[in-house]
């Protein structure tokens, strides 16, 4: 290591000047460690010229001359020297150590780099990178950081938009609510009626909005939570409302976003009470992954729908109406949380009728 702060100068920092200075050093080093054997292992002998050849007496040939003597060696040829296999091996493992080597700072900065982007996924406070390292790694780890910088202050930007918008709505809906109510003197009681229920489906339309758009849940810490006694309390709930509720199988404790999985049952379970009648919840665990199952009664979705159905805004005619409830957010919401918890919501209809919403939420490893 010494040798390579020596040679820093003389290389740039960079992944490819340190690999190839560490790859120098390793040559360098293994041909001295060879050097070295071979003068102090190898014996003279496996140098020295061949012994003179034992020649045969010649026989005479029918014109009377001699034939030219065939050479030949006594003795087996020697082995190759013990040092040269020694050199071999030397280099052979000083290269293997430093390709190891390399690799290893090599790949280190790229998984600090997918470390810190998992993190930012499950939490934009997450600590910034530490820049230290090669210039890349440097030079990605700043880029990182800014990005990262940019992004929270963008967000903190439309909290505060949001924030505006809506003091800046509610106020002229509080004062159309209190010009509405001294019209329920003057005796049109069905259009006060009918004005009355349109101020409050806008002021649920702009809670409804306000809350998908927030987006709260990107804020909150992942711990391990009780999914079974979860589920029994939103079925809990949901019977309190008045909904027929059901709930079948078991699982184990899983790691995730409490309020965030909290939300995204409690649409699933309210939107199979709202346009199915009723919600059966049904559990299927397994050492990877916990599967959740939320079927209703309805007439389910059409096929050519069962995608659009999850996008913002979007409603079903006739059995998912406005006068129903909901502004179609309820199940955008619900995909948006499921995969906040690293999981995914997908939709399909019963052979035997209604709809099935299938969470998936993989176990994250210890």
């Amino acid at each position: 290591m010494r040798v390579l702060r020596r040679l820093r100068p003389l290389l740039p920092d960079s992944l490819f000047g340190r690999l190839f200075g560490m790859v120098v050093v390793a040559v360098l080093a293994s041909h001295l460690v060879t050097t070295l054997l071979f003068l102090l292992v190898i014996d003279d002998r496996h140098f020295a010229p061949p012994p003179p050849p034992r020649m045969a007496p010649p026989a005479p040939t029918p014109d009377g001359t001699l034939p030219l003597p065939r050479p030949r060696h006594d003795g087996p040829r020697l082995p190759p020297p013990l040092g040269l296999w020694l050199g071999l091996a030397t280099q052979i493992a000083a290269l293997t150590l430093a390709a190891w080597y390399g690799a290893r700072l090599l790949a280190r900065p790229i998984q600090q780099l997918a470390d810190a982007a998992e993190r930012l996924g499950d939490n934009l406070n997450s600590p910034p990178i530490d820049e230290r390292g090669p210039r890349e790694a440097r030079l990605a780890a700043r880029v990182f950081n800014r990005m990262q910088d940019r992004i929270r202050a963008q967000l903190e930007e439309r909290d505060r938009f949001l924030a505006a918008v809506s003091h800046d709505l509610r106020t002229p809906l509080t004062r159309m609510k209190l010009r509405v109510e001294t019209l329920a003197a003057s005796g049109e009681g069905e259009a006060h009626r009918r004005l009355r229920e349109d101020i409050g489906e806008m002021a649920s339309m702009l809670d409804a909005t306000l809350n998908y758009l927030r987006g709260e849940a990107h804020s909150e810490a992942w711990q391990r939570l009780d999914i079974q006694a979860l589920v029994d309390s939103v079925a809990e709930d949901a019977r309190e409302k008045g909904g027929e509720v059901a709930v079948s199988g078991s699982a184990q404790a899983i790691e995730g976003l409490p309020h965030a999985l909290r939300r995204c049952l409690d649409n699933l379970v309210d939107n199979a009470v709202r346009y199915g009648e009723r919600a059966t919840i049904t559990l299927c665990d397994s050492p990877t992954a916990l599967l959740i199952e939320i079927r209703d009664a309805g007439p389910g979705i059409p096929e050519n729908r069962l995608a659009q159905v999850m996008e913002p805004f979007v409603r079903l005619e006739p059995s998912r109406n406005r006068d129903s409830g909901g502004v179609g957010l309820g199940l955008s919401i619900a995909r948006d949380t499921a995969r906040r918890n690293g999981g995914e919501l997908s939709l399909r209809n019963a052979p035997s009728g209604g709809l099935v919403a299938r969470l998936t939420l993989p176990r994250r490893e210890a």
